[in-house]
């Protein structure tokens, strides 16, 4: 499209891209917006704002969940990942992974240790997580199981210490400064599980764990960890608070989870299968992470989920954080991007083994059942037998579950085919719980067109879009859900971030442009509370040395974390999402968007605020005057909370983790109306309260 050469001028005038624009900005007549505070429009869902987790980019083991210890039960498929032996002068005769006589059917692997002359570095090491993150006097439970064979292995020194080198091949003796030490000894002919306490002098980033092996002799190890005391809610087997406490300030109103693609796995046999994740923890087998090879850019075949972060974890999670938990569930489908397996939809259709080789391959049923069981040890009573397993984990009461999705992302007539009777036979068994469905990955196009239209015939109940574009693409896309039905399914935007160079691209920023621009199309999503019903940013977190996708919401290492300026956009609107939409009328009438001016406003029947957002995407001041229209009792002070860059490449990092966050100020407010400048490039939220 070509623009008219006048209306290109009166643009760049606006953006301040003319010689003065800059003074005439300040100096024009402020845009009227009007807000019509007594014609209340549609609820806002109190779950409106809320949390997409997926296990990549080291987001659970490494991250979330903060074992220290890589591959602690040997189970992975190479055995050893994580590990490494010191060979010198007096080290390892030999090593191996064995599964004679070990711990349990459920953990049949270990590391046996042969010693011929005993010395200081017959030992083993463990990098952990891109090393260990440990701080000065904090706390640290060692714990291992272990058994002793032929010979005189008196016992195993315990070593947390500075990282030596890295890289491929044995570690040499001597190579990192010791930061905490202990002592096992009384070991026995039979498996037995040892524990110390470990208190580091001195933080590290990238410590790691070594295991000498005192006298000569044969040893078995198995199941060793090094797990910190502080836990959020020092909860045994807990989570790292730094990183719960950045998502419970933004009080979501939903935790998604455990995905995402990891939920569908490269193969069948590679999927997420929540029953495998609950349990001793110890006992549950790890699995590949579908995300280890998938980009070039980013190879680690070293990422498996250990589970140790499983679906009870998740449960807890939402109830810690006050979210509603959104279990996503495979719907017999493999990932479309990779191999594209298919369940069949009844058994007459299988073919043998599943894709692992093993066992009769599963049919639509297996997935569908998974389903009604996991609503079960949700919400089941102690008498049910899934509900049994949830208490038997320390939590009597049901963890009163509202909602599933089934399937991710998938999409085309093999996802429909195999949605709906898995649908119906959920509605069947528990009528009161509530669906999400999927449109696939794109938010337009034939498919997408097609699953919607289908989607609304079989009344579901939330319909999942999906959209990672430009940031230019939000803001020209802040009246999608215009005109959108507000009678019957509602909108999910379950994933969604601005991409400052392309989808899956490397070089992917977390700055201000993206930010703001997501902030613009959020004013749509509000405005259209009566269509969209749930919304979330994704991915979620992401480790600064092991991360694969680009951009994410929180970044973290060893041991810090920060929210991005994208973390703070979500915050604010999660924290001042209030109770009903409010009309607003745009300056002479405009549409929301018109010279890079956004707009939305909600009323907030708990503290009788209206809180009203604004996005000024330009680079001079912009002044307003926002009426609010039928006001009848307003009082003198209001609250901003701004965010505003002049340069739209700001981030956050971990060297400056609050580098823009929002600013808190107060503003006057002269009976029903409220006049303010709007920064250039600032997302700003007005609270304006009702007289008391």
């Amino acid at each position: 499209m070509t623009m008219n050469p006048t209306l290109r001028i009166s643009a760049l005038a606006l953006l301040g891209l003319l010689p003065g624009t800059a003074a005439l900005a300040q100096t024009a007549a402020p845009a009227t917006i009007t807000v019509q505070v007594n014609k209340p429009g549609d609820a806002v869902s109190k779950n409106m704002y809320g949390l997409f987790f997926e296990d990549i980019n080291f987001a659970a083991d490494g991250g979330l969940y903060p074992e220290l210890v890589k591959n602690k039960s040997f189970e992975t498929d190479d055995h050893l990942i994580g590990w490494k032996a010191i060979r010198g002068a007096a080290g390892l005769e030999s090593y191996l992974v064995s599964t004679d006589r070990p711990i349990s059917n459920a953990n049949n692997h270990f590391l046996r240790l042969s010693v011929k002359t005993a010395g200081p570095d017959a030992a083993f090491v463990n990098e952990g997580f891109r090393g260990m993150g440990v701080k000065e006097g904090a706390e640290y439970t060692f714990s291992f199981y272990a058994r002793k064979g032929p010979g005189n292995v008196g016992g195993v020194n315990v070593t947390l210490e500075q990282s030596g080198r890295g890289g491929p091949g044995p570690e040499t003796p001597g190579s990192g400064k010791a930061l905490a030490q202990a002592q096992i000894t009384g070991l026995t002919t039979e498996w037995k599980k040892y524990s110390v306490v470990m208190k580091p002098s001195a933080t590290a980033a990238k410590a790691r764990l070594k295991l000498a092996v005192e006298g000569t002799g044969t040893l078995d190890i198995d199941v060793v960890s090094l797990f910190p005391k502080d836990t959020y809610l020092k909860r045994e087997n807990g989570l790292r608070p730094d990183l719960v406490q950045l998502l419970k300030d933004m009080k979501p109103g939903f935790l998604r989870f455990p995905g995402g693609c990891i939920v569908e796995g490269r193969t069948l046999a590679q999927r997420y299968q929540w029953k495998e994740t609950i349990g001793d923890v110890a006992s549950r087998k790890p699995l590949i992470n579908r995300w280890n090879t998938e980009f070039i850019h980013k190879f680690t075949p070293d990422y498996y989920q250990s589970f140790g972060l499983g679906f009870f974890e998740y449960f807890q999670l939402s109830e810690d954080i006050g979210a509603e938990p959104l279990p996503i569930l495979n719907v017999g489908m493999a990932c479309q991007f990779n191999s594209a397996e298919l369940a069949p939809i009844t058994s007459s259709t299988a073919k043998g083994p599943n894709a692992a080789g093993q066992g009769d391959e599963p049919t639509l049923e297996t997935f569908i059942q998974d389903a009604i069981d996991l609503i079960e040890f949700a919400n089941g009573p102690a008498s049910s037998p899934w509900g049994a397993k949830r208490v038997a984990m320390g939590h009597p009461a049901p963890f009163n579950m509202k909602m599933i999705g089934i399937g991710n992302e998938q999409w085309g007539p093999q996802y429909l085919e195999r949605y709906e009777p898995f649908a119906k036979a959920v509605k069947a068994k528990y009528p009161n719980i509530q669906i999400v469905s999927s449109v696939g990955p794109a938010p337009d196009g034939d498919l997408f067109d097609k699953a919607t239209l289908k989607m609304r015939e079989l009344k579901a109940e939330f319909i999942d879009e999906h959209y990672y574009a430009k940031p230019e693409w939000f803001r020209q896309n802040v009246g999608r859900y215009d005109n959108y039905p507000r009678t019957g399914a509602k909108i999910f935007a379950g994933e969604y971030a601005a991409q400052s160079v392309a989808i899956a691209s490397e070089n992917n920023k977390n700055n201000w442009d993206c930010a703001i621009s997501e902030a613009a199309f959020m004013t749509g999503l509000e405005r259209n509370a009566g269509a969209v019903a749930m919304a979330s940013y994704a991915p979620m977190l992401a480790h600064v040395d092991a991360w694969q996708w680009t951009p994410n919401m929180i970044w973290f290492d060893n041991l810090t974390s920060y929210g991005t300026v994208n973390y703070y956009v979500q915050k604010l609107y999660a924290l001042n999402k209030g109770t009903s939409v409010l009309p607003v009328a745009m300056p002479a009438n405009a549409k929301n968007g018109t010279d890079n001016l956004f707009a939305s406003a909600v009323a907030d029947a708990p503290t009788g605020d209206v809180i009203v957002k604004l996005v000024n995407y330009s680079t001079t001041p912009r002044a307003v005057k926002v009426n609010l229209a039928g006001a009848k009792k307003v009082g003198k002070n209001g609250t901003a909370f701004v965010m505003a860059s002049d340069d739209l490449n700001t981030m956050n990092t971990i060297q400056e983790p609050t580098k823009l966050t929002p600013k808190e100020e107060k503003f006057s407010v002269s009976g029903s109306t409220v006049s303010y400048t709007l920064a250039p490039n600032s997302f700003t939220v007005l609270r304006i309260p009702g007289k008391k």
